[in-house]
């Protein structure tokens, strides 16, 4: 979408209209339907799912048909703690500093005064940056947070996984360098429990948002699997290199860890100032929706990726 007729379809009534009509059909079509509708207005064509060939193909497929109790503890930002506790140790997890059910409890007094993240356990949507608890509304920040509880992200996405997890609030550490930044995000895609390529994004939550792509030495991917910004750009990747992480091989090696029951994950890392920290797990990249240029690249990591007769 240009970034045109993305101001039309968010700053206008017709938008309004479509954005409304949109929300009616995710709630009345069955799953199957609504991903070949949605992959054929992402992607231009026809959902293929048998068999499936391609790399958003079979993250499709796995939408559909792998729905084990598994993925829906894995995607539950709160219990998915107990299993980065039990697989890899509490070494790599981010500091919990508060987490509650109820937004009324999101109050300066049970705050701490230090950098954190407020966010939910339940969606795909980014966080609350908190650095001064001094200077935030927090009227206004508990208003966001009882839209986002109300919400059941598998509803916009179905993706099942997020369909049965009992919204939570939860309170982090900010993790900043020594610089006093956010670190750099690395998202190591794996299949059938080996990793495959590392996603790089730089400048997160900016109009500068890039996204390079590596693979295991290091060296550039050549291809790339951009998403859209609120602009109607796209974070494609950027011409600046991103230095190789000295934690690479012990990302690859926890990653791969973490990714031992599943045909595909996405897990991701912080490393700040040499010190790894887990993200979350993905389970289908932005929703097997988004094309992967050159277009025999979907085809060729998609031959690569087997699916398992578990699912």
């Amino acid at each position: 979408m240009n970034s045109f007729f993305y101001k039309i379809y968010r700053k206008t009534i017709v938008g309004n209209l479509v954005r409304n009509l949109y929300h009616w059909l995710q709630g009345i079509l069955p799953d199957k339907i609504f991903l070949a509708y949605k992959y054929r207005i992402s992607m231009g064509k026809k959902l293929q799912l048998n068999p499936p060939t391609t790399l958003n193909e079979k993250i499709n497929w796995l939408k559909l048909y792998d729905r084990r109790d598994i993925l829906t503890k894995c995607a539950d930002k709160y219990k998915v703690r107990e299993i980065i506790l039990e697989r890899i140790g509490d070494k790599y997890l981010v500091p919990l500093y508060f987490q509650t059910k109820n937004p009324n409890e999101i109050v300066s007094e049970n705050i701490k005064d230090t950098p954190c993240i407020i966010k939910t356990n339940h969606d795909s949507s980014g966080g609350i940056f908190i650095y001064d608890k001094e200077v935030v509304d927090w009227k206004e920040l508990r208003s966001q947070l009882k839209k986002r509880i109300r919400k059941n992200y598998y509803r916009k996405s179905r993706e099942w996984q997020y369909k049965n997890i009992k919204p939570r609030i939860i309170v982090e550490k900010l993790l900043l360098d020594s610089k006093g930044n956010i670190p750099l995000d690395f998202k190591l895609h794996c299949f059938n429990g080996k990793a495959r390529m590392i996603q790089v994004d730089i400048d997160r939550g900016t109009e500068k948002h890039s996204r390079n792509w590596y693979d295991l030495e290091w060296k550039r991917e050549p291809y790339k699997w951009s998403s859209p910004k609120r602009s109607g750009a796209f974070t494609d990747p950027s011409d600046t290199e991103v230095e190789k992480p000295q934690t690479l091989n012990e990302m690859i090696m926890l990653s791969e860890t973490l990714a031992s029951d599943f045909d595909y994950v996405r897990v991701d890392w912080y490393d700040v100032d040499g010190k790894l920290y887990f993200g979350e797990l993905t389970f289908h990249h932005d929703g097997g929706i988004r094309p992967i240029i050159p277009y025999e690249w979907d085809i060729r990591l998609g031959q690569e990726l087997k699916l398992s007769t578990r699912a």
